[in-house]
């Protein structure tokens, strides 16, 4: 079952982050579940099964000033490790895919390491085709968010 992720759901978030590779996030995270489901261009799911959470996906819908759609970006997606290839990624792409579609999107965007090569296969069966150069720049900045939260 695919819902909408809540406050409630930190615990088990902060775990599936950690798998993803973000360890930590325990102390503002929290905060952050609740500004992304308060925020109009954001989406965050869960996927449970038998009660309990086992994904994570977190959408945002960005428009586009020189094309008439706009773009879905996936900017955090992962299965608990214990669930992987059980189609569960599947039914959250295609939860995705609904979401562009009924925002008006005219594609989706994912970002992923180079050293997730398991789910560069997965993307590569879902249809997605790679698109390199991307280019980053750390502020390495504490918000006042992250300087009250500490």
């Amino acid at each position: 079952m695919i819902r909408e992720a809540a406050v409630q759901d930190a615990e088990v978030l902060e775990n599936l982050l950690a798998q993803l590779g973000y360890p930590d996030t325990a102390v503002f995270l929290k905060e952050r579940i609740q500004t992304l489901l308060n925020h109009p261009d954001a989406s965050l799911a869960v996927y449970e099964t038998d009660g309990r959470v086992v994904a994570l996906l977190c959408l945002h819908v960005i428009p586009q000033i020189a094309l008439l759609g706009s773009f879905l970006r996936i900017s955090y997606f992962v299965v608990d490790e214990t669930m992987r290839s059980a189609h569960i990624g599947s039914a959250l792409e295609a939860y995705a895919l609904e979401i562009a579609r009924e925002k008006g999107c005219d594609r989706i965007e994912v970002h992923c390491h180079e050293r997730r090569t398991d789910a560069h296969r997965f993307y590569a069966r879902c249809g997605y085709v790679e698109s390199p150069k991307y280019f980053v720049k750390n502020l390495h900045v504490r918000s006042e968010n992250a300087e009250r939260i500490s």
